[in-house]
Formats: C-alpha cells, structure tokens, sequence
C-alpha cells in the first residue's frame, strides 16, 4: 500500500472486529441487532476502542470487518486522532458507518473525517499491517500480563462478535499472528475486551514513565 493513502500509519493501537452478519448496505438506525445484523457489537466495539472520558486516544484506531449481506466483505477504519462528529453513542457511530458503506471502492476511501472505508477482508488488511505486532484473541491464550510488548512497538488486537471467527478466517488470522492471548478464561464481549487491553498497555506504559522519572 503506497505510505500516503494508509490510514493507519500514524496508529500505535489498532483494534479490529469481525462481524460475521454486520451489513454492508443499508440498514435501520433504530434497529441495529436485527436489521443491521448486530452492528450494535460493532458501534460499541468502536467506541470502547477510541472513547475515553471527555476524550478520545488519538494513537487509536478500529476496524469493523463486515461479513453480512448484501456486499461483503467491507471494512470500515476509525482513526482515533483524526476522526470528528462522532460520539460514544451507538446510533451515532451507526450513522456514521451507514454513510461510509455508500461508498463502493476497493481501496480505502475517507468518508468523513477519520472514517475509511474499502472493501477489503481481514486477510487483506492484516496483510497490509507489516509494521504492527498482531495478536489474536481467544480464551485459551496466553494471558496477557505475560505479554511483552516493546515501547515503540505498534500493535494489533483481532477479535470475534458474538458468533466468534470462522474456521477458515480464523486459519488465515493465525498465519499472521505473533501470538495467542486471552484477556479473562470467560468469553466477554469484544467491547469489554478492548478496555482491559487498553488498561493493560496504559498501566504498562504508565509504568515505563515512572521508571524513566
């Protein structure tokens, strides 16, 4: 991917989701678990992955993967430090995916600030993120207060909804991985996921601070 039209460049923690039925058309603000095919996981996903109190982690991105009808795969990008107009509510980050999906390109496509979109599957994108460590979320990993992660190091985080990750998704995630891990042995929801490892990598580089001071 040429450096310039990669919106994860400037990213040091990047979450992503697959959502096996998420639509890739339209779909009914008011109606997200049904008609948008549980995008409510995915809108609550991203918001735990940006949203902090009266703020938002601007080195933080998230990626929805889209698996459900009528166009898949599309994958929507939400960069922390660039993105505007959106707030932690569902119906709101909703919105704004449902504008991005009317854009039909292959490759990513800002549609409004700090929200891409391309039509791109997981293999796709993981094969894009040479520069980032990619770990991969299961129950029986490793835990993760045994993970060692450099201070400069850029990481990944790949999860399932509420249906998990396919067999043949998760073959092509696990080729890719540097490990394994597991944040609880309970199967919590993705957003729930995504803060402890967001209270795990601040505690670990609140750590390195007071060593340094």
């Amino acid at each position: 991917m040429n450096h310039e039209s990669d919106p994860t460049r400037s990213l040091k923690r990047l979450f992503i989701i697959i959502g096996n039925k998420a639509s890739t058309g339209d779909f009914n603000l008011n109606d997200l678990p049904s008609s948008g095919g549980r995008m409510d996981i995915v809108c609550r996903f991203i918001a735990q992955s940006l949203f902090i109190s009266h703020g938002i982690r601007k080195d933080s991105g998230a990626i929805g993967v889209l698996l459900g009808e009528p166009d898949p795969p599309r994958s929507i990008l939400v960069h922390g430090g660039k993105v505007r107009y959106m707030s932690p509510d569902e119906r709101n980050v909703a919105g704004l995916i449902r504008k991005a999906l009317k854009h039909r390109g292959e490759e990513w496509k800002e549609t409004s600030p700090g929200i891409f979109t391309a039509k791109k599957s997981v293999n796709e994108i993981l094969s894009e993120l040479g520069d980032f460590s990619i770990f991969y979320l299961r129950e029986d990993g490793r835990d993760i207060f045994d993970l060692s992660i450099g201070p400069e190091e850029k990481t990944v985080f790949v999860m399932g909804d509420h249906l998990g990750v396919g067999g043949d998704i998760e073959e092509l995630i696990l080729r890719k991985v540097r490990g394994i891990i597991s944040v609880s042995p309970l199967s919590l929801q993705a957003d729930q996921c995504v803060v402890l490892i967001h209270n795990f990598l601040d505690r670990l580089e609140r750590s390195r601070n007071i060593e340094l001071d």
